[in-house]
């Protein structure tokens, strides 16, 4: 079980986050939706053991994160930003390895996976000895996901990992992650700012606002069934994307 339980996050008067409980269901895409400031990369970092809340507890695999556990079970999680984070110094390669050598995983296991996944987000072989600043965007964003896939994780988060790309690019890269994402059966926690990106890819649709959970659901309940004005506002601000009506 993947699980936020009760928590909240405050920044001196600024509420990020106000006491929230939501579970992730395993083996699904949830996808964290909202304006900017409502939270949803918030909670992606208390997932990810990068914030620590005021209260509550966040529970990653049925064992509540705390700081004598964080290095483990960080180990079990993959995590992917916006336009990558990948080291400048390392080549494509050494970024991708860069933890399962220092796990101090065998030469051959770590050759096998770096192969496995360079077919998994059809990066083209060559590429791997070259440095992020040669690659392109798309390119800097596939390796930045073979890093995070690298040991195998079963929990898989991702802060707008698209959302620095060109149209082409991220309508390419989107068709790719969701055929990835089917293929893996991992849990996946998706933050994006864009409703067709979180209708495309998810399970389940998070609407946040303020801190707090809006709405769940899929599209056609934000649509057909919204639970306040503001998630109507919210979608026809967004309805001139494909498959978003008003």
């Amino acid at each position: 079980m993947i699980a936020v339980e009760n928590v909240s996050k405050r920044y001196a008067e600024i509420v990020a986050l106000a006491p929230l409980t939501f579970a992730f269901r395993p083996q699904t895409t949830t996808v964290l939706i909202g304006p900017s400031g409502c939270g949803k990369s918030t909670v992606l970092r208390l997932l990810a053991g990068l914030v620590i809340s005021d209260t509550g507890r966040v529970i990653i695999n049925d064992v509540e994160l705390t700081d004598a556990n964080l290095s483990e079970l960080r180990q079990k999680m993959g995590y992917v930003i916006q336009d990558g984070g990948l080291f400048p110094h390392l080549t494509a390669r050494d970024n991708v390895t860069l933890l399962a050598r220092f796990m101090r995983r065998d030469n051959e296991s770590v050759k096998q996976r770096l192969a496995f996944l360079t077919e998994l987000v059809r990066l083209p072989p060559a590429l791997l000895d070259r440095y992020p600043q040669q690659l392109s965007g798309g390119q800097r964003q596939r390796v930045a996901l073979m890093r995070a896939l690298v040991l195998d994780p079963p929990l898989l988060l991702l802060d707008e990992p698209l959302g620095a790309l060109d149209p082409i690019t991220r309508n390419a890269l989107q068709g790719e992650l969701k055929t990835i994402f089917s293929q893996l059966n991992k849990t996946v926690v998706l933050v994006t700012h864009d409703l067709h990106e979180a209708a495309y890819f998810a399970d389940q649709i998070v609407l946040m606002r303020d801190g707090k959970v809006t709405q769940t659901g899929l599209i056609d309940d934000f649509q057909q069934r919204p639970v306040t004005s503001f998630v109507t506002e919210f979608v026809m601000a967004q309805r001139g994307y494909v498959g978003l009506t008003q």
